[in-house]
């Protein structure tokens, strides 16, 4: 059994931390769980963790493919919630560019689909998933009416 060789100077400032980190899950989140329940008990279908646009290497939490919805729950620490954000007190020079950078690449995706024909909806991970469904739902029927 091979096992990742400690580096020496790492963007966790503790073994316990990057142990931490490394654990966080890209997909299947809590929120996105209790979205995707309240979407499908709704009635409708979609696509998990899937490409809108296969050319663009951009994934969506969810993808309503015929109404060319495409939704992504955003974790308020990974994505810099206005409302919940709070920089960490250590390895701030790493962390400060990380979170930026990933503003501006949801930014960016926004953009890009949005240019192809695609309706972007973004929510915080803090968000009532009810409430979220509720919005989802109306993106998608209405597209598709």
């Amino acid at each position: 059994m091979s096992q990742e060789p400690e580096s020496t100077s790492s963007w966790a400032s503790t073994p316990a931390i990057r142990k931490t980190m490394l654990g966080n899950r890209s997909r299947d989140t809590a929120p996105e769980l209790l979205v995707r329940r309240a979407v499908h008990a709704m009635g409708l279908r979609y696509r998990v963790a899937f490409r809108p646009e296969p050319d663009l290497r951009r994934t969506a939490d969810l993808v309503f493919t015929r109404a060319h919805v495409a939704v992504f729950i955003d974790g308020c620490y990974w994505h810099g919630c206005p409302e919940h954000y709070i920089e960490p007190k250590r390895n701030v020079d790493y962390w400060r560019p990380k979170i930026a950078r990933n503003r501006a690449r949801d930014e960016e995706t926004t953009a890009a689909l949005t240019e192809r024909g695609w309706r972007v909806l973004r929510f915080w991970s803090h968000e009532d998933p009810v409430t979220v469904a509720a919005e989802i739902r109306r993106a998608v029927l209405g597209n598709a009416q």
